[in-house]
């Protein structure tokens, strides 16, 4: 029988990822990213796009170097909470920082956008490490019989979190001309109150988890972490180590991050394709966004509890399959309509959150006590190191595709046989990954359900 105590640890645990929705979807993908891109109000869309696409990248280079070193020294020293806490608040102050990036400014247009995509990529560079140690709490609050079903609640919470946020926003602000509080889109003040909005957000549902953090995690350190450049020395014994004793640990990380960026890129090129070949309306975007982020969302919650019985690489098989089974119909068979998209889109969004959630408790199932900011951190950097290729593939697709039939709509749907590409390619690098093999420091955290202390609904 489960204690409160512990069902409370599970549910401050997911409320994390609930608030991060603040930053993930409203800053990165629908809202603020969107603001800053708007041709004419920063400057031209295409020159914004570029500065935008630079500086993500920047930040993601800083991700790929750092994450695993902040990951260890958090594990060394025992301060996987305090890390978390502070990175959040970090995050939390450059959603606040939003709401002065305005266009009419004495500053000029370009600085203000520089300066917003300078919040951008610190916010996203501060909630990737934040998130490093956030899932390390995995092991914390969950056995090692339902870390599937954690992983779940917690990931499907922040989808569902996203189209609260998002509806509330969205109603409540940016679609009325008069908004809540006489709140109107001059001088971006629509946007720029939201983002306000989403730091609070953020904020109040990252304090429950540094309140109530869970039992055991970070004990018996003694508070001290090595120096820096130790600390990337014993990063790069760890990979070297994992090389020689857990090499289907390290082809994991890589399948993971392959598929994981094809995962994104779903819906990263998602509302594009629903515009530029289906002919969706800006209004039919949002509504197909918030559809998918509610499908994702339950699907994820609900499959999480297979994942606990099929174990997490099949679940990952099946999604992965069943998703470029999707993308190929949306691609055949994309002369029927809408109704193609809806329906075929949508089952793409079925298996988005599920893949990911197992990926992320399929981990955490090797991982001992006192290494999950670290080997978390390498599965950062591995999945920014290659977060090029499903914008990489989505081009050349539509480059082939231009290339057969000229610029067009029957051009540009080829994009989505890059991102099936790259599902396909992570998909046959997970093929080898025995979970029986995967061992950190000798410790088979599959089979041996003593390797986690002190889980939540324990058998």
């Amino acid at each position: 029988m489960t204690s409160t105590v512990q069902k409370s640890k599970v549910a401050a645990w997911a409320a994390w990822d609930w608030g991060s929705a603040a930053f993930n979807a409203v800053a990165t993908t629908f809202v603020f990213s969107v603001y800053l891109t708007s041709d004419g109000l920063f400057t031209d869309a295409t020159t914004a796009n570029s500065h935008l696409s630079w500086g993500m990248a920047l930040a993601g280079v800083v991700v790929a170097i750092l994450a695993p070193v902040s990951g260890r020294r958090a594990d060394d020293a025992g301060r996987g909470v305090r890390s978390v806490g502070i990175f959040s608040f970090l995050v939390f102050l450059c959603l606040l920082g939003m709401f002065f990036i305005t266009p009419d400014s004495s500053l000029g247009g370009t600085t203000m956008l520089l300066l917003g995509i300078a919040l951008l990529g610190l916010g996203n560079i501060f909630f990737e490490f934040a998130s490093v140690n956030y899932n390390g709490m995995l092991n914390y609050v969950s056995s090692p019989k339902n870390r599937g079903t954690i992983s779940g609640i917690g990931w499907g919470a922040g989808y569902l979190g996203g189209i609260v946020l998002l509806l509330i926003l969205y109603y409540g602000f940016i679609n009325p001309e008069v908004g809540l509080f006489g709140v109107t889109s001059e001088n971006g003040l629509d946007v720029r109150v939201s983002m306000l909005i989403a730091a609070l957000w953020f904020g109040v549902f990252s304090l429950p988890v540094l309140l109530n953090p869970p039992a055991g995690y970070g004990k018996n350190k003694d508070g001290k972490s090595a120096p820096v450049l130790e600390t990337y020395r014993r990063v790069f014994r760890s990979i070297a180590g994992l090389w020689r004793d857990s090499r289907s640990v390290v082809t994991f990380l890589l399948a993971s991050a392959v598929f994981r960026d094809g995962l994104a890129g779903v819906f990263t090129f998602g509302g594009v394709i629903a515009a530029s070949v289906f002919g969706f309306s800006n209004s039919e975007v949002i509504r197909f966004a918030i559809a998918a982020n509610v499908v994702a969302g339950v699907s994820t919650i609900i499959v999480g509890k297979l994942d606990d019985v099929m174990g997490p690489k099949s679940i990952i098989s099946i999604s992965l399959l069943t998703m470029i089974a999707a993308a190929l119909g949306v691609f055949f068979f994309y002369g029927n309509g809408k109704i193609i998209f809806w329906s075929l889109g949508l089952l793409l969004c079925v298996f988005v959150g599920p893949a990911q959630s197992a990926s992320r408790s399929m981990l955490a199932r090797m991982i001992p006590p006192g290494r999950e900011g670290e080997i978390f951190g390498l599965y950062a950097t591995t999945g920014r190191a290659v977060s090029f290729m499903a914008p990489a593939s989505y081009a050349v697709a539509i480059m082939v595709g231009e290339a057969i039939y000229g610029k067009g709509v029957q051009a540009t749907v080829w994009g989505i046989l890059g991102i099936a590409l790259v599902l396909l390619v992570g998909f046959l690098l997970l093929l080898p990954v025995k979970t029986s093999d995967m061992r950190v420091d000798g410790l088979d955290t599959f089979d041996d359900d003593t390797t986690v202390p002190g889980g939540a609904f324990p058998g």
